[in-house]
Protein backbone atom coordinates (compact mmCIF):
# COMPACT_ATOMS: atom_id res chain seq x y z
CA UNK A 1 0.00 0.00 0.00
CA UNK A 2 1.26 3.63 -0.92
CA UNK A 3 3.89 1.83 -2.87
CA UNK A 4 2.92 3.77 -6.26
CA UNK A 5 2.44 7.03 -4.34
CA UNK A 6 5.59 7.55 -2.99
CA UNK A 7 8.77 7.99 -4.53
CA UNK A 8 10.71 5.00 -2.92
CA UNK A 9 14.20 6.83 -2.27
CA UNK A 10 14.57 4.93 0.72
CA UNK A 11 14.74 1.41 -0.43
CA UNK A 12 11.82 0.64 1.88
CA UNK A 13 10.05 -2.35 3.20
CA UNK A 14 6.75 -3.54 2.43
CA UNK A 15 5.46 -2.79 5.98
CA UNK A 16 3.37 -0.21 6.98
CA UNK A 17 2.90 0.37 10.45
CA UNK A 18 -0.59 1.94 11.41
CA UNK A 19 -0.20 2.36 15.76
CA UNK A 20 2.64 1.92 18.63
CA UNK A 21 2.84 1.82 21.97
CA UNK A 22 5.73 2.10 24.06
CA UNK A 23 8.50 0.47 21.87
CA UNK A 24 6.27 -1.98 20.41
CA UNK A 25 4.63 -0.88 16.56
CA UNK A 26 1.46 -2.95 15.17
CA UNK A 27 0.77 -3.11 11.25
CA UNK A 28 -2.13 -2.35 8.91
CA UNK A 29 -2.23 -6.54 9.34
CA UNK A 30 -1.75 -6.80 13.41
CA UNK A 31 1.26 -7.87 13.30
CA UNK A 32 3.17 -6.88 16.09
CA UNK A 33 6.83 -5.36 16.21
CA UNK A 34 9.53 -4.84 18.62
CA UNK A 35 11.17 -1.42 18.08
CA UNK A 36 14.90 -1.89 18.26
CA UNK A 37 15.17 1.12 15.51
CA UNK A 38 13.00 4.51 17.01
CA UNK A 39 12.93 5.80 13.44
CA UNK A 40 16.68 5.79 13.81
CA UNK A 41 16.92 7.11 17.49
CA UNK A 42 14.18 9.91 16.42
CA UNK A 43 11.61 8.55 18.58
CA UNK A 44 13.27 8.41 21.93
CA UNK A 45 10.15 8.24 24.20
CA UNK A 46 8.44 5.46 22.12
CA UNK A 47 5.32 5.18 20.76
CA UNK A 48 1.88 6.74 22.20
CA UNK A 49 4.08 7.96 25.44
CA UNK A 50 1.47 10.09 27.03
CA UNK A 51 2.99 12.98 28.49
CA UNK A 52 3.96 13.78 25.06
CA UNK A 53 0.51 13.29 23.47
CA UNK A 54 -0.44 15.49 25.82
CA UNK A 55 1.54 18.30 25.14
CA UNK A 56 1.22 18.12 21.60
CA UNK A 57 -2.60 18.16 22.10
CA UNK A 58 -2.20 21.16 24.24
CA UNK A 59 -0.16 23.53 22.35
CA UNK A 60 -2.10 22.55 19.03
CA UNK A 61 -5.17 24.18 20.57
CA UNK A 62 -3.53 27.57 21.26
CA UNK A 63 -0.71 27.77 18.14
CA UNK A 64 1.41 25.83 15.79
CA UNK A 65 3.48 28.17 13.92
CA UNK A 66 4.14 31.56 14.72
CA UNK A 67 6.47 33.21 11.86
CA UNK A 68 9.72 33.90 13.23
CA UNK A 69 9.65 37.55 12.78
CA UNK A 70 8.09 37.09 16.22
CA UNK A 71 8.94 34.27 18.82
CA UNK A 72 6.25 32.37 21.31
CA UNK A 73 6.12 31.43 24.94
CA UNK A 74 6.30 28.02 24.26
CA UNK A 75 9.58 28.81 22.18
CA UNK A 76 11.07 31.02 24.70
CA UNK A 77 10.68 28.83 27.82
CA UNK A 78 12.10 26.05 25.63
CA UNK A 79 15.43 27.45 24.43
CA UNK A 80 16.36 28.73 28.11
CA UNK A 81 15.94 25.15 29.26
CA UNK A 82 18.02 23.82 26.73
CA UNK A 83 20.72 26.49 27.55
CA UNK A 84 20.16 25.71 31.09
CA UNK A 85 20.65 22.19 30.95
CA UNK A 86 23.65 22.36 27.95
CA UNK A 87 25.42 25.58 29.67
CA UNK A 88 25.56 26.98 26.03
CA UNK A 89 25.18 30.16 25.20
CA UNK A 90 22.68 30.42 22.35
CA UNK A 91 20.52 28.20 20.13
CA UNK A 92 18.90 28.21 16.77
CA UNK A 93 16.13 25.98 15.55
CA UNK A 94 15.87 24.25 12.31
CA UNK A 95 13.45 21.37 11.05
CA UNK A 96 16.17 18.35 11.29
CA UNK A 97 20.03 17.21 11.62
CA UNK A 98 21.00 18.09 8.16
CA UNK A 99 19.72 21.81 8.35
CA UNK A 100 21.49 21.57 11.82
CA UNK A 101 24.56 20.61 10.30
CA UNK A 102 23.94 23.57 6.80
CA UNK A 103 23.69 26.06 9.63
CA UNK A 104 27.06 25.18 11.73
CA UNK A 105 28.62 24.78 8.46
CA UNK A 106 27.58 28.12 7.46
CA UNK A 107 28.31 29.79 10.74
CA UNK A 108 31.94 27.87 10.67
CA UNK A 109 32.67 29.71 7.06
CA UNK A 110 31.37 32.86 8.34
CA UNK A 111 33.76 32.51 11.59
CA UNK A 112 36.38 31.52 9.21
CA UNK A 113 35.89 34.81 7.28
CA UNK A 114 35.96 36.98 10.08
CA UNK A 115 39.03 35.43 11.92
CA UNK A 116 41.45 35.00 8.42
CA UNK A 117 39.63 36.17 6.22
CA UNK A 118 38.54 33.76 2.24
CA UNK A 119 41.09 31.57 2.71
CA UNK A 120 40.34 30.35 6.05
CA UNK A 121 37.45 28.31 4.56
CA UNK A 122 38.49 24.34 5.51
CA UNK A 123 36.10 22.25 7.75
CA UNK A 124 37.79 19.31 8.86
CA UNK A 125 36.01 15.69 9.39
CA UNK A 126 36.31 12.10 9.94
CA UNK A 127 36.48 9.59 7.57
CA UNK A 128 33.42 6.69 8.01
CA UNK A 129 31.34 10.40 9.30
CA UNK A 130 27.97 11.09 7.92
CA UNK A 131 26.93 14.56 8.66
CA UNK A 132 23.43 14.73 6.24
CA UNK A 133 22.51 14.99 2.49
CA UNK A 134 22.47 18.28 0.75
CA UNK A 135 25.74 19.06 -1.05
CA UNK A 136 27.33 20.25 2.01
CA UNK A 137 26.91 18.02 4.27
CA UNK A 138 27.15 15.21 2.11
CA UNK A 139 30.51 16.67 0.95
CA UNK A 140 31.44 16.83 4.97
CA UNK A 141 30.61 13.11 4.97
CA UNK A 142 33.55 10.95 5.16
CA UNK A 143 32.72 8.04 2.72
CA UNK A 144 32.66 7.74 -0.93
CA UNK A 145 29.69 5.83 -1.19
CA UNK A 146 27.64 8.86 -0.48
CA UNK A 147 29.51 11.32 -3.12
CA UNK A 148 28.39 9.53 -6.46
CA UNK A 149 29.00 11.21 -9.56
CA UNK A 150 25.24 11.76 -10.25
CA UNK A 151 25.24 14.90 -7.78
CA UNK A 152 28.73 16.64 -8.69
CA UNK A 153 30.36 18.53 -8.54
CA UNK A 154 30.96 19.00 -4.97
CA UNK A 155 31.37 21.95 -2.60
CA UNK A 156 35.44 22.49 -2.02
CA UNK A 157 36.40 23.47 1.29
CA UNK A 158 36.17 19.81 3.33
CA UNK A 159 38.91 17.80 4.32
CA UNK A 160 39.24 14.01 6.18
CA UNK A 161 41.42 12.74 8.43
CA UNK A 162 41.08 9.37 9.86
CA UNK A 163 39.72 9.02 13.45
CA UNK A 164 41.68 7.99 16.37
CA UNK A 165 45.06 8.77 14.13
CA UNK A 166 47.26 10.62 16.26
CA UNK A 167 49.57 11.31 13.41
CA UNK A 168 46.84 12.55 11.54
CA UNK A 169 46.29 15.46 13.68
CA UNK A 170 49.67 17.07 13.69
CA UNK A 171 49.20 18.25 9.91
CA UNK A 172 45.54 18.47 9.78
CA UNK A 173 44.88 22.13 11.23
CA UNK A 174 46.51 25.13 9.85
CA UNK A 175 45.90 29.03 9.00
CA UNK A 176 43.12 27.81 6.46
CA UNK A 177 41.21 25.59 9.30
CA UNK A 178 37.83 26.99 9.95
CA UNK A 179 36.47 24.48 12.16
CA UNK A 180 36.90 20.86 13.27
CA UNK A 181 33.76 18.67 12.90
CA UNK A 182 33.01 15.33 14.75
CA UNK A 183 30.48 12.92 15.44
CA UNK A 184 30.83 11.82 18.93
CA UNK A 185 30.07 8.28 18.10
CA UNK A 186 30.21 7.24 14.58
CA UNK A 187 26.60 6.25 13.64
CA UNK A 188 25.86 5.34 10.08
CA UNK A 189 29.71 5.23 10.27
CA UNK A 190 29.14 1.40 11.56
CA UNK A 191 28.73 2.78 15.49
CA UNK A 192 32.41 3.47 15.82
CA UNK A 193 33.57 4.85 18.92
CA UNK A 194 36.22 7.44 19.00
CA UNK A 195 38.96 7.26 21.56
CA UNK A 196 38.35 10.60 24.43
CA UNK A 197 41.96 11.40 24.33
CA UNK A 198 42.85 11.58 20.52
CA UNK A 199 39.00 13.52 20.41
CA UNK A 200 40.57 16.24 22.79
CA UNK A 201 44.18 16.41 21.67
CA UNK A 202 42.37 16.75 17.71
CA UNK A 203 40.14 19.49 19.43
CA UNK A 204 43.34 21.18 21.03
CA UNK A 205 45.36 21.29 17.70
CA UNK A 206 41.92 22.83 16.06
CA UNK A 207 41.69 25.05 18.25
CA UNK A 208 45.54 26.31 18.53
CA UNK A 209 45.42 26.32 15.07
CA UNK A 210 42.07 29.32 15.14
CA UNK A 211 39.20 26.57 14.52
CA UNK A 212 36.44 26.46 16.15
CA UNK A 213 35.16 23.21 17.20
CA UNK A 214 32.05 21.52 16.21
CA UNK A 215 30.30 18.58 17.72
CA UNK A 216 27.55 16.58 15.51
CA UNK A 217 25.63 14.99 18.05
CA UNK A 218 22.32 14.87 15.64
CA UNK A 219 22.29 10.73 16.67
CA UNK A 220 24.25 10.99 20.08
CA UNK A 221 22.40 13.99 21.47
CA UNK A 222 19.66 14.10 24.32
CA UNK A 223 20.11 11.47 25.92
CA UNK A 224 21.24 8.03 23.16
CA UNK A 225 24.49 7.62 25.20
CA UNK A 226 23.40 7.71 28.27
CA UNK A 227 24.27 11.30 29.26
CA UNK A 228 22.75 14.42 28.41
CA UNK A 229 25.40 15.07 25.27
CA UNK A 230 28.01 13.00 24.38
CA UNK A 231 30.52 15.21 24.36
CA UNK A 232 29.94 15.42 28.27
CA UNK A 233 31.23 12.16 27.87
CA UNK A 234 34.29 12.93 25.34
CA UNK A 235 35.43 16.16 27.66
CA UNK A 236 36.75 17.99 24.21
CA UNK A 237 34.07 21.32 24.97
CA UNK A 238 32.93 21.59 21.28
CA UNK A 239 32.16 25.60 20.41
CA UNK A 240 28.71 24.11 18.58
CA UNK A 241 26.92 21.30 18.52
CA UNK A 242 24.13 20.38 16.37
CA UNK A 243 20.85 18.29 17.38
CA UNK A 244 17.72 16.45 15.79
CA UNK A 245 16.19 13.25 15.55
CA UNK A 246 15.22 12.94 19.41
CA UNK A 247 15.29 16.09 20.54
CA UNK A 248 11.73 15.96 19.85
CA UNK A 249 10.31 12.84 20.67
CA UNK A 250 9.28 12.31 16.83
CA UNK A 251 8.01 15.71 15.73
CA UNK A 252 10.83 17.56 13.19
CA UNK A 253 13.12 19.54 14.68
CA UNK A 254 17.07 20.71 14.73
CA UNK A 255 19.15 22.58 16.60
CA UNK A 256 22.21 23.93 16.99
CA UNK A 257 23.80 25.57 20.23
CA UNK A 258 26.42 27.88 20.46
CA UNK A 259 29.05 29.50 22.81
CA UNK A 260 32.22 31.42 23.31
CA UNK A 261 34.13 31.84 20.02
CA UNK A 262 30.68 30.91 18.12
CA UNK A 263 28.83 33.08 19.70
CA UNK A 264 28.04 36.37 18.21
CA UNK A 265 28.48 34.90 14.75
CA UNK A 266 25.10 34.68 12.71
CA UNK A 267 23.43 38.25 12.45
CA UNK A 268 19.64 38.74 11.43
CA UNK A 269 19.42 37.38 7.89
CA UNK A 270 22.52 35.05 8.11
CA UNK A 271 20.40 32.01 8.09
CA UNK A 272 16.60 31.42 8.15
CA UNK A 273 14.23 28.64 8.64
CA UNK A 274 10.15 28.48 7.81
CA UNK A 275 9.37 26.24 10.13
CA UNK A 276 12.33 25.99 12.66
CA UNK A 277 10.91 26.16 16.28
CA UNK A 278 7.79 26.34 15.89
CA UNK A 279 5.44 26.32 19.08
CA UNK A 280 4.26 22.78 18.09
CA UNK A 281 7.78 21.03 18.12
CA UNK A 282 9.06 23.18 20.87
CA UNK A 283 6.41 21.93 23.12
CA UNK A 284 7.31 18.31 22.51
CA UNK A 285 10.97 19.11 23.00
CA UNK A 286 9.70 20.53 26.72
CA UNK A 287 8.74 17.04 27.64
CA UNK A 288 11.65 14.94 25.98
CA UNK A 289 14.30 17.61 28.09
CA UNK A 290 12.27 17.19 31.45
CA UNK A 291 12.22 13.66 30.76
CA UNK A 292 16.02 12.94 30.48
CA UNK A 293 16.17 15.46 33.52
CA UNK A 294 13.90 13.47 35.65
CA UNK A 295 16.03 10.60 38.64
CA UNK A 296 17.90 8.20 37.15
CA UNK A 297 16.83 8.21 33.67
CA UNK A 298 20.15 8.78 31.96
CA UNK A 299 22.01 6.03 34.23
CA UNK A 300 18.64 3.50 33.36
CA UNK A 301 20.06 4.38 29.50
CA UNK A 302 23.38 3.49 30.44
CA UNK A 303 22.55 0.51 32.49
CA UNK A 304 20.29 -1.09 29.15
CA UNK A 305 22.51 -0.33 26.84
CA UNK A 306 25.39 -2.14 28.93
CA UNK A 307 22.85 -5.03 29.59
CA UNK A 308 22.26 -5.21 25.38
CA UNK A 309 25.86 -5.46 24.82
CA UNK A 310 26.96 -8.18 27.35
CA UNK A 311 23.50 -10.16 26.63
CA UNK A 312 24.91 -10.62 22.80
CA UNK A 313 28.47 -11.14 23.61
CA UNK A 314 27.50 -14.01 26.14
CA UNK A 315 25.72 -15.96 23.19
CA UNK A 316 29.40 -16.46 21.81
CA UNK A 317 28.06 -16.43 18.67
CA UNK A 318 30.59 -17.19 15.74
CA UNK A 319 29.77 -14.51 12.80
CA UNK A 320 29.45 -11.53 16.06
CA UNK A 321 32.41 -10.18 15.32
CA UNK A 322 32.15 -6.80 17.77
CA UNK A 323 29.59 -5.95 19.90
CA UNK A 324 29.80 -1.95 20.42
CA UNK A 325 28.43 1.10 21.56
CA UNK A 326 27.77 4.15 24.05
CA UNK A 327 24.24 4.10 25.82
CA UNK A 328 21.29 2.74 23.81
CA UNK A 329 23.47 3.62 20.53
CA UNK A 330 24.77 -0.24 19.77
CA UNK A 331 26.52 -1.95 16.56
CA UNK A 332 26.46 -5.81 16.14
CA UNK A 333 29.27 -6.45 13.73
CA UNK A 334 28.39 -9.49 12.00
CA UNK A 335 30.42 -11.40 9.48
CA UNK A 336 27.24 -12.55 7.07
CA UNK A 337 25.20 -10.08 5.24
CA UNK A 338 24.18 -7.70 7.64
CA UNK A 339 20.91 -6.85 5.01
CA UNK A 340 19.89 -10.40 5.02
CA UNK A 341 19.60 -11.10 9.25
CA UNK A 342 18.07 -7.30 9.50
CA UNK A 343 15.26 -9.08 6.71
CA UNK A 344 15.20 -11.59 8.49
CA UNK A 345 14.52 -10.35 11.95
CA UNK A 346 11.99 -8.30 10.38
CA UNK A 347 9.57 -11.13 8.79
CA UNK A 348 9.79 -12.39 12.77
CA UNK A 349 8.91 -8.92 14.59
CA UNK A 350 12.15 -7.52 15.19
CA UNK A 351 13.09 -3.90 13.86
CA UNK A 352 16.58 -2.70 13.50
CA UNK A 353 18.85 -0.70 10.83
CA UNK A 354 22.18 -1.69 9.13
CA UNK A 355 25.16 0.88 9.09
CA UNK A 356 28.63 0.85 7.45
CA UNK A 357 29.82 -2.54 5.94
CA UNK A 358 28.62 -4.99 8.50
CA UNK A 359 26.81 -3.62 11.54
CA UNK A 360 23.37 -4.26 13.09
CA UNK A 361 22.59 -0.54 14.55
CA UNK A 362 20.15 -1.03 17.45
CA UNK A 363 19.09 2.52 18.74
CA UNK A 364 15.75 1.20 20.81
CA UNK A 365 13.35 3.90 22.56
CA UNK A 366 15.23 5.36 25.63
CA UNK A 367 12.09 4.03 28.02
CA UNK A 368 12.29 0.42 26.59
CA UNK A 369 10.91 -1.75 29.22
CA UNK A 370 12.86 -4.45 29.92
CA UNK A 371 10.17 -6.96 29.10
CA UNK A 372 10.39 -5.40 25.47
CA UNK A 373 14.29 -5.64 25.40
CA UNK A 374 14.03 -9.57 26.67
CA UNK A 375 11.59 -10.05 23.73
CA UNK A 376 13.79 -8.06 21.06
CA UNK A 377 16.81 -10.35 22.15
CA UNK A 378 14.92 -13.45 21.96
CA UNK A 379 14.07 -12.88 18.27
CA UNK A 380 17.55 -11.51 17.95
CA UNK A 381 19.24 -14.83 19.07
CA UNK A 382 18.01 -17.29 16.64
CA UNK A 383 18.21 -15.28 13.48
CA UNK A 384 22.28 -14.73 14.27
CA UNK A 385 22.63 -18.73 15.16
CA UNK A 386 20.92 -19.38 11.90
CA UNK A 387 23.23 -17.41 9.90
CA UNK A 388 26.16 -18.83 11.70
CA UNK A 389 25.37 -22.05 10.57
Amino acid sequence: MGSNIIVNNYGSFDVTFKSGKGATLTDVNGKKYIDFLAGIAVNCLGHNYKPLVKAISRQAAKEIHVCNYFTSDTGNEYAQELLNATGFDGVYFGNSGCEANEAAIKLARKYGFLNGGAKRKTIVTLKNSFHGRTLATLTATGQDKFHPDDFAPYLDGFKTIEANNWDAIRTAFDSTTAAFMVECVQGEGGVNLLDPKWVQAAANEARRAGAIVIADEVQTGMGRTGSLLASEQLQFNPDVVTLAKGIAGGVPMGAILFRSKASGVFKAGDHQSTFGGNPLACAAARVVLKTLKSPDFLARVTEKGEYIRSTVKSWNIPIVQDVRGLGLMIGIQVEKDPVAIEKTCLERGLLFSTAGTNTLRLVPPLNISKKEIEQGLEILKPVLEKYSR
